[in-house]
């Protein structure tokens, strides 16, 4: 595995191994005796702002023995036009691997080529592969295991967080439910990309939370759509993780959010607290999950 720009791209023996190493990692933090970025400078490339990305792969390559470099995208040459692949050309004779996030995973791919340099996508506007990995981890922490698991999605089911989880269960034994209105829901050229029947596409939301070993959802306006909010809101409005809905799970199902939360909006503030425990596990183990992935980066 030379870089890790979707979970697409991923096999599934490159996902147990990354989940593997991440449990390891978490269990031993502050004890291993390797370093495998020692001496190794790398870089974080964001035109999207992040709390939890940034925070978590700045300590991650530190705590790996590497340096670090935050670049956003409006202070380099970048943000005044240059090609992509011109500036992959150049931090390529600089730095030892790149952390991108970006809108077009177009670009994460260019800049993978022509750099030459271990690449991790940070999130796209089509996938986010860190989030769903460390998701991953969280599941397999709360409920020993994903295989035979049904995790329903609720809410946008049509950006990039629905899209890598579509790609997980495609490579995974767990069954997807999404449950979107039908504006929002996935499109049907990626559908036919994934050649899996372990994927429930529906508008029913009471009927994709029955039974569920995990509920799921996202913010509904993500970044960049910020000019849709209005639709948005209408459209969304009824895709709520809430008590009555949460009842409908199977008994101890999981509650998650991928963060940051609008309280009263896809997600209530009973809820949220309610599962909170899980909710900012899952925030934490971002950064265990992501030095797994820069730590098997760095054997290449």
């Amino acid at each position: 595995m030379k870089n890790l720009l979707s979970i697409e791209s991923l096999s599934r023996e490159n996902i147990e191994a990354i989940l593997d190493l991440a449990a390891k990692i978490k269990t031993m933090r502050g004890c291993l005796d390797t370093h495998p970025l020692q001496h190794k400078c790398w870089a974080l490339i964001f035109t999207k702002s992040s709390t939890r990305t940034r925070v978590s792969f700045e300590v991650g390559i530190r705590e790996l023995g590497g340096d670090v470099l935050f670049l956003n995208a409006n202070d380099i040459q970048l943000g005044r036009g240059e090609p992509i692949k011109d500036t992959a050309r150049v931090l390529g004779r600089m730095i030892h691997g790149a952390v991108i996030r970006t809108y077009a995973q177009k670009d994460v791919e260019e800049f993978a080529k022509y750099s030459g340099l271990p690449t991790i996508n940070a999130l796209t506007d089509e996938e986010h592969p860190c989030q769903i990995l460390a998701d991953l981890q969280t599941i397999r922490e709360k409920l020993g295991k994903i295989e035979g698991k049904v995790v329903t999605f609720i809410g946008d089911g049509a950006c990039n967080v629905p899209a890598s989880w579509m790609w997980a269960a495609a490579r995974l034994d767990f069954h997807l439910r999404i449950a979107a209105p039908k504006a929002f829901q996935p499109d049907e050229a990626l559908l036919a990309r994934l050649h899996t029947r372990n994927i429930t596409i529906t508008d029913d939301l009471e009927r994709a939370a029955d039974g569920a070993d995990v509920l799921y959802t996202d913010v509904w306006v993500s970044m960049g759509k910020e000019d849709e909010a209005a639709y948005r809101m209408a459209q969304l409005g009824n895709y709520q993780i809430n008590a009555g809905l949460v009842a409908r799970a199977r008994p101890g199902a999981l509650v998650m959010h991928c963060l940051p939360a609008y309280r009263g909006k896809e997600i209530t503030e009973e809820v949220l607290e309610a599962h909170a425990g899980t909710i900012f596990a899952q925030a934490e183990n971002r950064l265990h999950a992501q030095k797994a992935i820069l730590s098997l980066l760095a054997r290449h």
